[in-house]
């Protein structure tokens, strides 16, 4: 989206940065950003606990996100059309009709702001709250959380003064895509699905 003063961010990073400024006034935006930082600081430190991340284990991260993206756009919306019929751009509603480097900004904000939320916070405390509340296993609980999860990350595109038209064909398209990133966090992590996100949407936009 496009807020005040026209710079380009995304509808994750409004929302996150508004909820810490609502609690906190002022020094939300400076907190949240410190969150951030610190969250990415520990999952280096976790990781280096087994030995240093190399660059070789970078490089094949990256290559493995680039083929997740391609192969994720190509499933997600073959499935689409044969749910909903032809796709229409996914790129028109309000926000999304800025110039290549904007659309950019936005597509690489989605994959660290939009798996945040949607996948480090929501689909993590659903699945984790499902099993210690009624005591189910972790395969199902991450289901029931990979579901839900991906109806309110589509439904996340259309709500608010800046939010896309409400079209079946781009809500189901966000919702299966919602379902495969919720899947690849479960099942490979924060790192991956981030960057899969963004690559995806990159390709999507661009």
């Amino acid at each position: 989206m496009r807020a005040a003063g026209g710079v380009v961010r995304n509808g994750a990073d409004v929302l996150l940065t508004d909820l810490f400024t609502w609690m906190l006034g002022p020094r939300g935006p400076l907190v949240f950003m410190a969150l951030v930082i610190g969250f990415a600081l520990w999952l280096i430190i976790r990781d280096k606990r087994g030995g240093p991340v190399s660059a070789g284990t970078l490089a094949a991260m990256l290559g493995e996100s680039v083929v997740l993206a391609l192969l994720f756009g190509v499933v997600v919306g073959t499935a689409t059309v044969h749910l909903v019929g032809p796709l229409r751009s996914l790129a028109a509603g309000r926000g999304l009709d800025g110039d290549a480097l904007s659309r950019l900004t936005l597509s690489l904000g989605a994959g660290l702001y939009e798996e945040l939320l949607f996948r480090v916070v929501i689909v993590a405390l659903l699945s984790n709250g499902v099993r210690l509340l009624f005591g189910i296993g972790r395969v199902p609980s991450g289901i029931f959380a990979a579901i839900v999860g991906a109806l309110l990350f589509s439904a996340f595109h259309y709500v608010g003064p800046l939010g896309e038209p409400l079209k079946l064909e781009s809500f189901v398209f966000r919702t299966l895509a919602g379902l495969a990133f919720s899947g690849l966090y479960l099942t490979r992590g924060f790192g991956i699905t981030a960057w899969t996100h963004a690559l995806y949407d990159v390709a999507v936009l661009l």
